[in-house]
């Protein structure tokens, strides 16, 4: 490996380039590579990158970039529907790999990728922004720290602006992203289980597409993906967790919130606003004892990114991973498991009814 860590980005649309933001920052990494199909995404993407752009070069598909080499790392950002072929190459290498969640986009080709991860030597890291958020990891390690104590009931809130468009509006069609609740929750999915600490037994999920997209038509098609819902999904041993997902709430202050409550008090942590609520309980007619705490994030990363500042912070833990310096800590494994409880909610919206994850066996 050379000094500096040479990446190879496959996708070079909005995600990718907010990669390279996120990459600029770091003096030991270098975009080596760009690997997308679409030449204005390309030109972008080098837009982007600027000088730091200088040597990098630009190829149509994965197999061309293999066949030029100098890259050390990929990392996959194309459409969620394109994973697994990309992934396909990739695999016998021996360069580390972070693929942006979805995994894949069904739980067959998700299992398919954690069982080639498993076989091989080098790094493999599946793309979970959301938990590197700074205010939601020290809400996590509060958490894990005792700080409501049993944990009972978990609740995570998301109100938000609808689905950007994207390049040949692939993100409109269930067939392309997964649906809704793989492409977009599996990120809250995998804070779920990172936060319970135990494995989804089953899912219930209430969705529709009530308001957004209704009136597009792409090749005389309607898209079809969910843009509210409500699911519930039990844990073993009796922990039950709650997503709300609103995608036509653009107004709202407060994108996302997740709430903890044990058998001791209640932690909330508010996204973009940064603040730790923590609420002991205390007897009924007892003054409440409510803490609230800022979490701050690091300017140049909130100004790299969307993600309040989390894509910064996965890419340092991934690099120290590359490096020899941290273990992985977001596994194809996870990425699976976080796309079955997305196929499950997905299955139970459409059926009406439970979905037991050993449905997916």
């Amino acid at each position: 490996m050379s000094d500096a860590l040479r990446f190879g980005i496959v996708g070079a649309g909005m995600m990718g380039r907010e990669h390279i933001r996120n990459l600029k920052l770091f003096p030991d990494a270098a975009v080596t590579a760009l690997v997308d199909p679409v030449a204005s995404s390309l030109e972008s993407a080098l837009t982007t990158l600027g000088e730091a752009g200088a040597g990098a070069r630009t190829f149509p598909t994965v197999e061309a970039m293999l066949a030029a080499g100098g890259v050390d790392a990929v990392m996959i950002v194309s459409p969620n529907y394109t994973h697994r072929a990309v992934l396909e190459p990739l695999f016998p290498t021996d360069l580390a790999i972070l693929c942006e969640k979805p995994l894949c986009t069904t739980v067959a080709d998700a299992r398919w990728a954690a069982q080639q991860a498993a076989g091989r030597r080098a790094v493999f890291w599946t793309g979970m922004e959301y938990r590197y958020m700074p205010p939601v990891a020290r809400f996590i390690d509060e958490l894990q720290a005792g700080a409501v104590g049993r944990l009972v009931m978990l609740s995570i809130r998301e109100h938000r602006f609808p689905f950007l468009v994207k390049v040949g509006d692939w993100n409109r069609f269930n067939r392309n992203t997964g649906g809704t609740m793989v492409e977009k929750c599996c990120h809250f999915f995998d804070l779920m289980r990172l936060i319970v600490g135990r494995e989804a037994v089953s899912v219930f999920c209430s969705g529709a597409m009530d308001v957004n997209h209704r009136d597009e038509r792409y090749g005389g098609e309607t898209p079809d993906i969910i843009d509210n819902s409500y699911t519930v999904v039990e844990f073993e041993g009796g922990c039950r967790a709650m997503l709300d997902l609103c995608m036509f709430a653009e107004g709202e202050e407060q994108q996302e919130a997740v709430a903890a409550i044990g058998d001791k008090a209640k932690l909330e942590v508010t996204i973009p606003g940064g603040d730790l609520i923590f609420s002991p309980r205390t007897g009924f007619r007892a003054p409440k004892a409510v803490v609230r705490t800022h979490v701050d994030v690091d300017p140049a990363a909130l100004q790299a990114g969307t993600h309040h500042g989390s894509t910064y912070y996965q890419l340092a833990a991934f690099i120290d991973a590359v490096r020899g310096r941290g273990p992985v800590q977001v596994t194809a494994e996870d990425g699976l498991k976080a796309v079955a409880i997305g196929a499950a909610a997905e299955l139970s919206a459409r059926e009406k009814r439970v979905v037991r994850l050993d449905e997916f066996a």
